[in-house]
């Protein structure tokens, strides 16, 4: 029977054991029985001398391991490094550095980066929202807010605060983030949009959020029009007051606060690129904030690191991989 981790200290002791490491995420990866990744077949034989399955059935590729399909695939590293370095990210506040990985752990700091952006990949959701996930509902209120990411005006140079300023003010040159939060389900959804434009912002509303639902907004011109005939909508004008009664997004701006006090404060700097992937990190440490203890937020990370395999070579926007992985 295996315990119930509540501290990074019970778990660091409990994953030193190879075979805990194993059982631990083969009872979340496969709660029902192990089965094979590539055919489905539930006949399969554990090698306990080469720590692998093999499929009863005849196919290409019958041996597989825990990591075969998941995060951990064609990693050398072993399960202890992984799930050790998953617990920080998934429950330090305000996010991990990959140097602070890279001490921690024993590691080099290249691999602890690529093993933060493997593991903040597993945590991204946004993959399985449809019709049938959307937030709201006729009795439920949405907020909907946007946030621009990147460097302050004031501390660039001269040369590259007029570039800013040419290519839209204030805001110009950074990225845009839409976060989407419902208030009785306590959940926010988050995303990277090309811009603010009112067809690119409502239709992540219209994507995320039930026909009926009450929607605050701010008075942002992308807003003003065409909301109404499938929402409740009222906007709160800041310029006059933060809160008009029910009106408000300062539910979205508390997040975005949370957001970027790990993009300033611990991350410091974070290409467009890869800011998706941060902001999937910090969607899930929100929408977990409720959970009792740090061990079952890391218990609801494991069970996502199925089928989200992420390559180096994707991860740095170079060719496609065409080498065979190694199990």
């Amino acid at each position: 029977m295996e315990p119930k981790l509540e501290t990074l200290q019970e778990a660091i002791i409990y994953f030193s054991n190879p075979v805990n490491c194993r059982e631990y995420v083969v009872a979340r990866r496969w709660p029902d029985g192990v089965t094979c990744p590539r055919c489905g077949n539930k006949k399969v034989t554990f090698l306990e001398k080469y720590n692998r399955w093999q499929c009863g059935a005849r196919h290409k590729n019958r041996q597989f391991t825990v990591k075969t399909g998941t995060i951990f695939e064609d990693s050398p590293l072993g399960l202890d490094v992984w799930l050790c370095a998953m617990w920080q990210v998934v429950n330090c506040k305000n996010g991990v550095s990959s140097y602070e990985v890279h001490r921690a752990l024993g590691i080099t700091q290249k691999t602890a980066w690529f093993l933060d952006h493997r593991i903040r990949f597993a945590l991204q959701t946004r993959n399985v929202f449809g019709d049938r996930t959307k937030l709201g509902g006729p009795e439920s209120e949405v907020e909907v807010d946007e946030t621009f990411v990147g460097g302050r005006i004031q501390n660039m140079h001269k040369d590259r605060k007029l570039r800013y300023q040419q290519e839209g003010g204030m805001h110009g040159g950074k990225t845009v983030v839409q976060g989407i939060l419902d208030r009785t389900a306590r959940q926010v959804r988050a995303t990277v949009v090309p811009d603010v434009k009112r067809e690119t912002l409502q239709n992540e509303i219209l994507k995320q959020v039930k026909h009926g639902t009450k929607v605050y907004t701010d008075d942002a011109v992308a807003y003003e029009q065409g909301l109404q005939r499938r929402y409740l909508h009222e906007f709160v004008n800041k310029t006059e007051s933060y809160v008009r009664g029910r009106v408000h997004v300062n539910g979205m701006e508390n997040f975005w606060s949370l957001l970027k006090r790990s993009l300033r404060g611990t991350y410091v700097a974070v290409e467009p690129f890869h800011l998706e992937r941060y902001v999937d990190e910090q969607v899930f440490r929100y929408n977990s904030r409720k959970l009792t203890d740090d061990g079952q937020r890391f218990d609801l990370a494991v069970r996502q690191i199925v089928g989200k395999r992420l390559t180096w070579m994707q991860l740095t926007g170079k060719e496609t991989e065409t080498t065979s992985p190694r199990i």
